[in-house]
């Protein structure tokens, strides 16, 4: 193990640019999924975050001997999305590309019958969207899951330095993936609950997130983003307080509570383990009370009335 981590400056999550299936849905009855391509808008969208990217990077970070590392899904709108956005770097600036399966889109089972996906993205709706499977397809638990799992090895080769190992460069992730599998990819990290993550919305095309590592160590979205458009993604007030604590959070702080939750589960007018002890013999003595009302077989019957109204 080194004895020392090089922390990416930034990890960007990239949603593809337009496709022929975000222009019109009936291309995913003819075409799989993971075929479908850019619109010619979508490339050109490509391009110009492509070239956000690279001011992002040149001009927010400490150094002038920045690098990137790609990571791509392998659907080949993604990988179309990639090739826009590379004609910004220059080969010298790219340390690597991996494409990684475990980022690719949610699997939606049977697209081929455009009504019954209509009507089955109306019984997600219903039935919520983290928790409800697709037939013959995936859930965003599933999709969650996976991304945890990329996640988890983004974290070894960055424990062990295998994508930058040269303390005088500053290293940048870029993810190339779906609006699904970013937002799952944020919750995994800032831990956020179900309820969190349903309120949240897909990213447009070609939208750019960047989680910018802070002065302690921890990463944010309140560094690069305003509070504005973290609401209009959906987080909530207390989510956006979490990402502003974050900024200059130190990363041994421990902040997995959240007080909003916490009180969700556990009553928040009962401060110390005394009014704790006094609550539980309070509802105790009222079941004694309860008790005490029914002292024969036939008080007991009483309480059974049968009736036909």
């Amino acid at each position: 193990m080194p004895k020392f981590r090089l922390l990416p400056k930034h990890i960007i999550l990239v949603r593809h640019g337009e496709s022929e299936g975000n222009k019109d849905p009936s291309a995913y009855t003819t075409t799989p999924d993971h075929k479908i391509s850019l619109t010619d808008h979508g490339r050109a969208q490509a391009r110009l975050a492509g070239s956000r990217l690279r001011d992002l990077i040149s001009s927010n970070g400490s150094s002038q001997d920045w690098r990137v590392y790609f990571y791509v899904s392998p659907y080949e709108r993604t990988r179309s999305t990639l090739r826009e956005i590379g004609k910004s770097f220059s080969k010298k600036k790219v340390i690597g590309v991996r494409e990684e399966c475990r980022i690719r889109e949610q699997d939606f089972g049977n697209f081929q019958v455009a009504e019954r996906m209509r009507i089955t993205k109306e019984t997600r709706e219903k039935f919520g969207r983290f928790f409800y499977r697709f037939p013959e397809g995936e859930s965003a638990a599933d999709v969650f899951d996976r991304v945890s799992s990329f996640l988890e090895s983004l974290w070894r080769d960055i424990d062990l330095n295998r994508l930058n190992n040269d303390p005088s460069r500053e290293l940048n992730l870029i993810i190339i993936s779906h609006g699904l599998a970013s937002r799952v990819f944020l919750m995994k990290w800032f831990k956020w609950t179900v309820e969190q993550f349903e309120q949240l919305y897909n990213p447009g095309n070609c939208e750019i997130r960047v989680m910018e590592l802070g002065p302690a160590g921890e990463y944010s979205l309140a560094i690069h983003h305003t509070e504005e458009e973290l609401r209009e993604w959906g987080l909530s007030p207390e989510m956006i307080e979490d990402q502003k604590w974050r900024v200059k959070a130190d990363k041994t702080d421990l902040r997995d509570h959240s007080k909003g939750y916490l009180n969700s589960f556990f009553d928040q007018e009962l401060d110390s383990d005394e009014e704790v002890k006094e609550d539980i013999v309070s509802d105790n003595e009222f079941e004694d009370v309860k008790g005490e009302n029914i002292d024969s077989d036939d008080d007991s019957k009483d309480i059974f009335v049968d009736t036909d109204s």
